[in-house]
């Protein structure tokens, strides 16, 4: 039976078309996974810098934050004053950031996905 379908196989040529499908489809395959770890790599990266750019970002942050802080003190000869007008800047920011958070939610959805869809 075997020696039969491989002669019908071999006078019909599907023999090498089967190997030519199987082949193809592996190709795809291993081009698909090199996609993928060339996506994973690159998200991976932009991922380490943006969290090393955020972690010095906060660091100066919070030190000039101190720093404001304690030239307020000095300037109005106080103990907390400086602190207190710090803090209520950040309060300040976080009320603004508050009240618009639905608009800001929409462009960022906006952006976002544009950038997935220009990527496909």
């Amino acid at each position: 039976m075997e020696g039969i379908k491989e002669a019908i196989f071999k006078l019909l040529r599907i023999d090498n078309l089967v190997d030519n499908i199987s082949g193809y489809v592996e190709n795809r395959v291993k081009l698909l996974k090199l996609e993928i770890r060339e996506d994973v790599a690159n998200v991976l990266s932009k991922g380490l810098v943006h969290t090393f750019i955020f972690l010095f970002a906060f660091f100066f942050l919070i030190f000039f934050s101190l720093g404001l802080a304690q030239f307020l003190n000095r300037y109005f000869d106080g103990g907390y004053e400086g602190y207190w007008i710090v803090s209520g800047g950040y309060f300040f920011v976080f009320l603004v950031l508050l009240i618009i958070r639905k608009p800001l939610d929409k462009k960022f959805r906006k952006y976002f996905t544009a950038i997935i869809t220009k990527e496909d």
